[in-house]
């Protein structure tokens, strides 16, 4: 059903307002008794008011001049109006007045102020890697925007399906100049759904006023993730190195893989961390830093030996944790100077190594999943399903075991 709505514009002056005789000329907009009132940057004389005619004097030298440029005022707003009914917006008194006086408004909110304000008030409560991951989707935005849109900033409401279908587009096309690989299908992926969690917050902002991505479908591909074997891990396990370099990264890539620690977590260990159980044995407890989730996990033998061996080292001592500090890209260089020496065709990481956790070390191993789901700090245990690969040995050995059962029971009848 169409409803009618009132709308009016009319100027007025305020007398009281009034300096040595002369005051601003005020605009009043009102919509459905709704009203706003603004002063315009144009004076006149008390006296010279036609408070009827709301504007000078026909008889006054400027009521021309005045008058006219009212009329100009009174048409642009009106403008503003049926350009915003058209388009099937909800009209404001206040809102006409913002666009009128070039203030921010859901049509001018832009995607560099949206992603400015959500590092502003996300800072707190996401990871610094989490927070450089949005840096990185930011600057793929700016690029395709330079390249494909010749601008440098877009409003918010001129993010349309089209818009997102077109940044995907780029992101699959991008060649990086440097020594960066193409995105792949979910790095594609990624980056769009970091793209929505700014168009969600614009519409919970009442930035603007509907969903783009409404109609868009996420396509994901299932990747195998990467873990060691039994063989592998006890190979690298017990490699010594000529480098010492290489053992250390070494050790921290075995504990990583005895304890389910993520690199940063790993780095982050400190002596208030390691506690004795109700077993009375050694145990890590902290909270991850990735998702604040508190993590129990009972030190297995091989990852005890490795801790003991750092825990008082010098270089440990001068960052206050347990292990030496090292940066990331280090290690990950590192590593993969490991897997060239064991021969190891899988990319060594510290994700692979929270993986052989889960996989090699305890699921294979019949630890259950909820156990293992506790200790990796997972908040929901699908998410720990992820891991839940049945490998080909522990295939051969649960069925190993009903043949036996099978025998058996075969033989029992007969013998009956």
């Amino acid at each position: 059903m169409k409803t009618s709505q009132s709308f009016g514009v009319h100027f007025t002056i305020k007398k009281e307002k009034a300096k040595d005789g002369v005051t601003n000329v005020y605009t009043a907009i009102v919509i459905n008794k709704e009203k706003t009132l603004f002063a315009l940057k144009h004076y006149v004389k008390v006296e010279n008011w036609d408070k009827g005619r709301g504007g000078l004097k026909v008889k006054v030298p400027e009521a021309k001049e005045t008058n006219a440029y009212l009329e100009q005022v009174k048409f642009t707003i009106t403008t503003y109006y049926q350009q915003l009914q058209i388009a099937g917006k909800e009209v404001t008194p206040q809102l006409l007045k913002s666009m009128f006086l070039g203030e921010e408004t859901e049509e001018t909110y832009s995607l560099s102020k949206l992603m400015d304000y959500h590092h502003e008030v996300a800072s707190a409560a996401l990871t610094w890697s989490t927070l450089k991951h949005y840096a990185v989707t930011r600057r793929y935005l700016e690029k395709f925007l330079k390249e494909k849109r010749n601008t440098t900033d877009i409003c918010i409401s001129d993010i349309d399906y089209r818009f997102i279908v077109d940044f995907e587009t780029f992101l699959r096309n991008h060649k990086p100049i440097d020594h960066q690989k193409p995105l792949n299908n979910n790095g594609v992926m990624k980056h769009l759904i970091r793209l929505r969690k700014m168009t969600t917050l614009a519409l919970k902002l009442t930035w603007i006023p509907k969903d783009p991505f409404k109609n868009y479908k996420f396509r994901y591909k299932k990747v195998e993730t990467a873990f060691l074997n039994q063989t592998e891990l006890n190979a690298i396990q017990n490699k010594e190195f000529t480098v010492e370099r290489l053992n250390m990264v070494r050790d921290l890539f075995i504990f990583s893989c005895y304890t389910g620690l993520s690199f940063v977590d790993l780095m982050n260990l400190k002596e208030g961390n390691i506690t004795f159980g109700e077993d009375d044995a050694h145990w890590i407890k902290l909270f991850r830093q990735k998702s604040n989730e508190p993590t129990n996990i009972p030190i297995l033998p091989t990852a005890l030996k490795i801790l003991e061996r750092y825990r008082h080292s010098d270089r440990a001592a001068i960052t206050g944790t347990l292990f030496p500090n090292i940066s990331n890209q280090r290690v990950n260089s590192y590593l993969k100077e490991i897997g060239i020496i064991n021969q190891v065709k899988k990319v060594l990481t510290f994700g692979v190594a929270r993986h052989t956790f889960a996989t090699t070390v305890t699921l294979s191993n019949n630890v259950p999943i909820e156990t293992v789901s506790k200790m990796m700090g997972h908040t929901k245990i699908a998410t720990t399903q992820i891991y839940a690969r049945v490998l080909l040995k522990k295939i051969s050995d649960d069925m190993g075991q009903l043949k036996k059962i099978i025998e058996n029971n075969q033989i029992n009848t007969e013998q009956e």
